[in-house]
């Protein structure tokens, strides 16, 4: 087992040469059966099997991860948490993600990183300042922290934003949540990784599912390229091959998976402590603590599976950018890489039974996966644990596309996530 991190035993560590540290989760090879199989071994898999651990006592949990631990979307996405929705049910569960993260690196007993530096929403003309306005009160009364700001409040948030007369699109205010911000993705993905693993939770990586299998109709065990192992219950949390995983079963999903690009620029000394986005513009930005812009913007739109993306959406996202903030145009890029997200009809999640017996799923978290991760694994833990959804939960179960009680954010907020 891995030693409880703090000063004291860096200290110590240091002391004698940082000899005696153990790795930070066991590499154990895969028992015939558990009380839970987790698929997927990202931020929502990993935090699934943790809360299973830690809220349930149920120990004797697997997570099986095709590549590495985090190598999938969690570490593709540009961090940033936040609960700015418009419906209720899509609040609960996004505040409830916020709350889950303020505490996260405490209970891990390991840094994420979490730095709450708010997130603007920018509006450009007087009627999208009402529609503002309107996300404002939506917010306050679900429960949410929002504020309306002027554009004069907007400038001392973030001055180096174009808030020139002649601007393509001008500033007139913004959404405003505080409590907005964002963590290391990789630092989540271990420190759930290390606090499951610390639990009894076997991680096993570079083992990939090849079938389900199923017996009278249930699901019982999955084959994987290192043998079988079978389960009281399994858990899908495979993001955008979540349909991929539903043919092997059987089962189907209204899903589509499509590139999300993301980029990230040279180091820069600080020009923004907050998360700025305009949806007029499709691109939104903030900056890491090396220093370097993170930019992300809206889906490739042709369906697909390649992690590069295409030329037409870079130019987009990037031409956004300088809109934003004209001063930055001569900024070189770094790097930048696609992940593949799962999109729903109604841009919300599905947590809920698969349409197999034996069989749960949480995908169609689209753009939003990262900022969900804690809650997402609080709940589909709590659904693998005792069978029921949670209340929050309920209402994102894939019956609703028979009944028709969409939550589409997409129509209601402007944005999907």
């Amino acid at each position: 087992m891995s030693k409880r991190y703090s000063a004291l035993s860096l200290l110590r560590e240091g002391l004698h040469g940082h000899r005696g540290w153990a790795p930070a989760w066991r590499t154990p090879d895969p028992k015939p059966r558990y009380d839970v199989i987790v698929i997927g071994g990202g931020g929502h898999g990993l935090a699934t099997a943790y809360y299973l651990a830690k809220n349930h006592g149920l120990k004797n949990v697997a997570v099986l991860e095709k590549g590495w631990l985090g190598g999938g979307n969690t570490g593709r996405n540009t961090t940033v948490i936040r609960s700015n929705y418009y419906y209720p049910a899509s609040t609960d569960l996004y505040d409830l993600s916020v709350r889950l993260y303020e505490t996260l690196s405490r209970q891990l007993n390991f840094n994420i990183m979490f730095s709450q530096r708010g997130m603007l929403v920018l509006a450009h003309s007087e009627p999208e300042m009402e529609l503002a306005a309107r996300q404002v009160n939506a917010m306050q009364l679900n429960g949410a922290d929002a504020e309306l700001l002027s554009a004069d409040e907007v400038r001392k948030r973030a001055p180096l934003l174009n808030f020139a007369p002649d601007a393509r699109y001008p500033i007139h205010g913004a959404t405003w949540q505080g409590r907005a911000g964002t963590a290391r993705h990789d630092a989540v993905a271990w420190g759930l990784a290390r606090a499951a693993d610390r639990l009894g939770v076997d991680i096993i990586q570079n083992c990939e599912v090849t079938d389900v299998i199923t017996e009278a109709g249930r699901a019982v065990g999955v084959a994987t390229t290192k043998g079988e192992i079978r389960a009281d219950r399994i858990g899908a949390a495979v993001a955008g091959h979540s349909s991929v995983l539903a043919n092997l079963a059987g089962y189907s999903l209204p899903i589509q998976s499509y590139a999300l690009q993301a980029f990230v620029t040279e180091p820069l000394k600080p020009v923004i402590d907050t998360v700025a986005f305009s949806p007029a513009c499709g691109t939104y930005f903030s900056q890491s603590d090396k220093g370097g812009l993170v930019i992300g913007g809206g889906l490739d739109r042709v369906p697909s599976y390649g992690q590069r993306g295409n030329m037409p959406m870079q130019e987009a996202v990037l031409g956004g950018l300088c809109e934003m903030a004209p001063m930055l145009a001569k900024v070189k890029l770094l790097r930048h890489w696609a992940g593949i997200v799962d999109v729903t009809p109604d841009s919300s999640p599905i947590i809920g039974p698969s349409g197999v017996d034996g069989l749960y799923v949480n995908c169609g978290w689209g753009t939003g996966g990262f900022k969900a991760i804690p809650a997402g694994g609080y709940l589909f833990a709590h659904l693998l644990a005792t069978g029921q959804h949670h209340e929050i939960s309920r209402l994102f179960d894939k019956g609703r596309f028979t009944t028709g009680h969409l939550i589409d954010e997409g129509a209601a907020s402007g944005i999907a996530h």
